[in-house]
């Protein structure tokens, strides 16, 4: 009994660790201050890959975006391009309802994605609804953003279902 226990323990504390995660404001002091409404103004260009929980590299794709502003509300038009030649289009609506504080909306997100900036990072977090060999998965992503410059800004979000990790979408984005 007393190994079951153990074994008990040891598996509740990594559950418990892998839910734990940094706080946005560790990043408040650095620079250069990612100011959302500015950044995701105007065209954008990206490049990424999602890797599976194994590290291969599954996907490769471009992203073409174009963000407006008028206000605390915001419109950025995301056009993907995948490797094999798929396309797909996401169109987030994006309201600041806060100092650092952010929702947005797009249609295969499930609710509302919850964003908070501070420093040079923004975390996103959201559900989306994702078309996995013919079926949708309702998939948890845990979105950080980095402004590296005025010009490039580095995306790292891992995706999860059920709290299990199923792969890692890396992008780097270039503002003109």
């Amino acid at each position: 009994m007393n190994a079951f226990l153990m074994k008990f323990l040891v598996l509740l504390s990594l559950m418990l660790s892998a839910c734990s995660s940094v706080d946005v404001q560790r990043y408040q002091q650095e620079q250069p201050r990612l100011e959302l409404k500015r950044y995701l103004n105007g065209d954008l260009r990206a490049w990424g890959m999602f890797t599976d929980r194994f590290g291969e590299v599954v996907k490769r794709f471009e992203v073409r975006m174009k963000g407006s502003w008028q206000g605390n509300r915001g419109l950025l038009e995301e056009d993907f391009i995948y490797s094999d030649g798929t396309k797909q289009r996401r169109v987030w609506q994006i309201e600041e309802i806060g100092p650092g504080q952010y929702r947005g909306k797009a249609e295969d997100v499930i609710g509302e994605a919850i964003g908070e900036a501070s420093g040079n990072a923004l975390r996103w977090r959201y559900t989306l609804a994702l078309p996995i060999e013919g079926r949708i998965w309702h998939v948890q992503f845990d979105d950080w953003m980095f402004l590296i410059n005025d010009q490039v800004m580095i995306n790292r979000a891992t995706m999860s279902k059920f709290g299990i990790e199923l792969g890692e979408v890396t992008l780097s984005f270039h503002k003109d």
